[in-house]
């Protein structure tokens, strides 16, 4: 590994690790956060979904920003405007200034995603990019791990508002890398233009289904996602005709590996990234433990992440990421059929046993379907391959906290979970884990109608 890479991969994986450590911190964080600002659950909800929201809507277009003007200089715009969203989140007085503050941290946020892992792809060779991508995908897993525990410990000891002044300095240490350490620049050689109006039919789209999908159950729910997906429609056929789109479509239409791996990709997240939410929710209003105790024991899930995908990500540079990603895909249902299951009464030590089996599931997913998705476009595209990576795991993000959101909107309605209705809570628990189960299924399939990969060199 010479210097270049080095440096990239150093600067990518502190960038990767601060979103997802913000982002599971503050899930922890969640009911003393309501309490100091006074928040129901539908509102309480929207502190994590606004930065999935923003962040989705922004980073496909961030993407095509990076191939334009440089995926260094997009990179360091972002880590710029997300450590100062962090400070003013610190700041916040009222749920309205944290929210809009987390839609700052979205922004910035997609602009990490966007750009790191076309960079990383840039400076690594085939053979050596799957473990360069599955330790910078250790790099969020540690995000996560380290998130619930140190999130957990200083909510209950410094107070919720020094989770957002933890990040600041990490952010400031990842502009000085930036500016000093990393000299080389990376962008496409193809002539484009910013692709304004795809931007907007792709931005309306998941802001109207993201805001009607937890208010289905009233007419104008229904409306905003019917109008959400029709839009979706259009712009996929807008981009097909526009002379330079914001997205390839060839790369959705034409390469099975691009389109499938992306459709597993946007499943697997789709099915899995409310667990955090939830589970922050059961252990600390069900079983009545302190933020530090329940990051402690969400902590088992990520950990396992950030140790092995630094190995399925090396495992995929010698054995097809196809088998490896469904194999992966399989056992994520497994742990979420086991979380299904969850009463008042499960034991902690059960808890635990389901953690670690979407831990491993995830740890085989993540870094081999990367590899698959990075592997299968050519370089001029790897600015916009990096970017999908990234909104398939923010939509799907986004897509599984909305419909957490619609379920408990259903069983709780906007009332603050309280003992009266616990039992509620815990019905809606169970209805969307074996939903997500289900859902977990689909991509098993999804993941295996890929094909083999074709990698770039």
């Amino acid at each position: 590994m010479n210097r270049e890479q080095r440096t990239v991969l150093v600067i990518s994986a502190i960038g990767a690790f601060l979103t997802p450590f913000l982002l599971s911190s503050v899930n922890i964080a969640l009911p003393a956060i309501a309490r100091d600002l006074r928040m129901n659950t539908m509102v309480m909800s929207w502190i994590p979904s606004s930065f999935l929201l923003s962040a989705a809507v922004f980073l496909l277009p961030a993407g095509k920003l990076a191939d334009i003007f440089g995926r260094k200089q997009i990179f360091l715009l972002g880590i710029i405007i997300f450590t100062l969203a962090t400070l003013i989140a610190g700041m916040s007085v009222n749920a309205v200034m944290l929210i809009l503050s987390r839609i700052g941290q979205g922004i910035g946020s997609t602009m990490v995603a966007a750009t790191g892992t076309a960079m990383i792809t840039s400076v690594f060779p085939a053979g050596k990019r799957g473990r360069a991508l599955g330790l910078n995908v250790s790099g969020v897993y540690i995000g996560l791990s380290a998130g619930p525990f140190i999130g957990g410990f200083l909510t209950e000891h410094l107070g919720w508002r020094s989770i957002f002044w933890a990040g600041i300095p990490v952010g400031l240490l990842v502009i000085f890398l930036v500016l000093v350490y990393l000299k080389s620049e990376w962008k496409s050689d193809l002539p484009a233009a910013f692709d304004w109006t795809g931007s907007l039919f792709y931005a309306v789209s998941l802001v109207l289904i993201m805001t009607g999908l937890p208010k289905l159950k009233e007419g104008w729910g229904i409306a905003a996602v019917a109008a959400g997906m029709f839009l979706g429609i259009l712009f996929l056929f807008y981009e097909k005709t526009a002379r330079s789109p914001l997205i390839e479509t060839s790369l959705l239409f034409r390469n099975r590996t691009f389109a499938f791996s992306n459709l597993a990709a946007l499943i697997n997240y789709s099915a899995t990234s409310a667990i955090v939410f939830l589970l922050s929710l059961y252990l600390q209003y069900i079983k009545h433990l302190g933020p530090r105790e329940s990051g402690l024991i969400i902590l088992t899930q990520p950990v396992l992440m950030a140790l092995l995908s630094p190995l399925t990500g090396r495992l995929s540079d010698h054995i097809e990421p196809r088998i490896v990603a469904s194999a992966g895909m399989a056992l994520c249902t497994t742990g979420l059929f086991i979380l299904a299951g969850l009463k008042a009464a499960t034991s902690v030590e059960w808890l635990l046993f389901a953690l670690v089996v979407l831990g491993i599931g995830f740890a085989l997913f993540s870094s081999p379907n990367t590899n698959a998705i990075m592997g299968s476009v050519s370089r001029e595209y790897l600015g916009v391959a990096s970017a999908m990576v990234g909104t398939m795991r923010l939509t799907g993000q986004m897509m599984s906290m909305g419909i957490a959101m619609l379920v408990l909107s259903v069983f709780i309605g906007k009332n603050p979970i309280n003992p009266s209705n616990q039992d509620a809570f815990l019905h809606a628990s169970r209805v969307l884990f074996l939903s997500f189960s289900a859902l977990s299924l689909l991509g098993v399939f999804a993941s295996l109608a890929r094909g083999r990969n074709n990698t770039i060199k």
